[in-house]
């Protein structure tokens, strides 16, 4: 990205001090009007790259997050002003129109909650028990609103240099993800508790879901999409909005919100079609090389030497969601911050010969997920990868006896 000359990058340097005053513990409202003078011609862009600046200078990642809603706070006149929308079928049209719903759900929660409150038994609240399962329906689905920002929207951002804000906002999920698991947990297990203890965890839950969303929604809105539209090209946007579409939405999603976007398809040309590659023991063209790795059980991705992702399979029943968008992306930022440490263990692990594989198993929506890494190398023993192999191995555990006809 362009640094900013001249009087801008004295404003940029004046609001990163402001900044740092505030995680020194200055009152925010001691600044306040000091904030209002340097960020009347600051951008949301500018503000990224102020977030960048700041975390390579050494603050912390989780600092800037707990710091985002004292600037959002000091910020909000001026990011008001600079509100932009885009048209329907845009990607960004569509998560802000998403955006409107999840924040009309949380407020119905919240309603729900006192009602509940104000009962006297389980008995008595069975009719509000059906409208909390119907939210429930709705916010579980509403993971494919997030699944869409991390693997396709949040790529895109860090081609063009924004990395950190797309970092923070994942971070952000994994909270709302927490929330919404301990309300899922709440509702399941509601008549072995006692009505006082649900009723008092329900209304905690709501606020914390309604408080967490509007904070969450109001930075994406009014700082990363902003920025988001300044840095992607058109040309790109038609890209994200097919593999939106690749992914899936909401249940909820306006028809209205996507009924001007276009799924774009790259031709093959004439030479991938046509070129073979050899192998020591046959030889397949490219098509059919895709088409077999593609019709692989398992999803496989391979991640280079150099730690970045090259190469996902396509295959029918896809476990963990995968776009083309993050091709060429860094594996590190495939993953939430929690589970960074592990990644990188193995593949140092790997890069210095300790191990060749790594193996996990998780329950997933009452699957069994088995995930294994492997270290890939040449016929010299080169490190050139890591292969990624996920399966579902819940049918296979149940496997007795044999079975020797079709």
């Amino acid at each position: 990205m362009t640094d900013l000359s001249g009087e801008k990058k004295g404003k940029k340097e004046a609001l990163k001090r402001l900044i740092k005053r505030l995680h020194d513990g200055a009152n925010p409202e001691e600044v306040k009007e000091e904030f209002k003078e340097v960020i009347k011609d600051i951008t949301s862009t500018e503000i990224s790259q102020i977030e960048e600046e700041l975390i390579k200078e050494g603050l912390p990642r989780e600092e800037i997050q707990r710091l985002c809603d004292v600037h959002i706070a000091v910020f909000k006149e001026s990011l008001e002003k600079e509100k932009t929308l885009a048209p329907a079928g845009h990607p960004i049209h569509i998560l802000m129109e998403e955006h409107k719903i999840l924040l009309r759900f949380a407020d119905e929660l919240k309603s729900l909650s006192k009602k509940i409150k104000q009962a006297e038994n389980f008995n008595s609240i069975k009719e509000e028990i059906e409208k909390l399962r119907h939210i429930e329906v709705h916010l579980k689905s509403s993971e494919s609103h997030y699944v869409r920002e991390e693997n396709v929207l949040f790529p895109y951002l860090e081609k063009h240099g924004i990395t950190q804000p797309p970092a923070i906002m994942w971070m952000e999920h994994d909270k709302i993800r927490e929330i919404k698991k301990k309300l899922y947990e709440l509702i399941e297990i509601h008549e072995s508790t006692t009505f006082q203890e649900f009723t008092k965890q329900l209304e905690e839950l709501a606020i914390s879901l309604a408080d967490m969303l509007s904070s969450h929604f109001y930075k994406e809105n009014n700082i990363l999409f902003p920025t988001a539209l300044k840095v992607i090209r058109e040309n790109e946007w038609k890209d994200i909005r097919g593999q939106f579409d690749e992914l899936g939405y909401c249940c909820f999603t306006p028809e209205s919100a996507k009924k001007t976007g276009e799924t774009r398809e790259r031709p093959a040309s004439k030479s991938e079609v046509e070129g073979t590659v050899p192998f020591e023991t046959g030889t397949l063209a490219k098509e059919e090389i895709e088409a077999v790795f593609n019709n692989l059980p398992v999803d496989i991705t391979f991640v280079d030497k150099e730690n970045t992702v090259r190469y996902f399979n396509q295959s029918k029943e896809r476990i963990f969601p995968r776009t083309k968008a993050v091709i060429g992306r860094k594996v590190q930022q495939c993953h939430p911050q929690k589970s960074i440490h592990i990644v990188n263990k193995i593949l140092e692990d790997f890069k210095s010969g300790q191990r060749d594989a790594a193996k996990f198993w998780i329950n997933l929506q009452g699957r069994l997920i088995f995930i294994q890494y492997f270290a890939v190398h040449d016929k010299n023993g080169n490190y050139l990868g890591c292969l990624e192999v996920t399966q579902n191995i819940t049918d296979i555990k149940k496997i007795e006896g044999e079975k020797r006809l079709l």
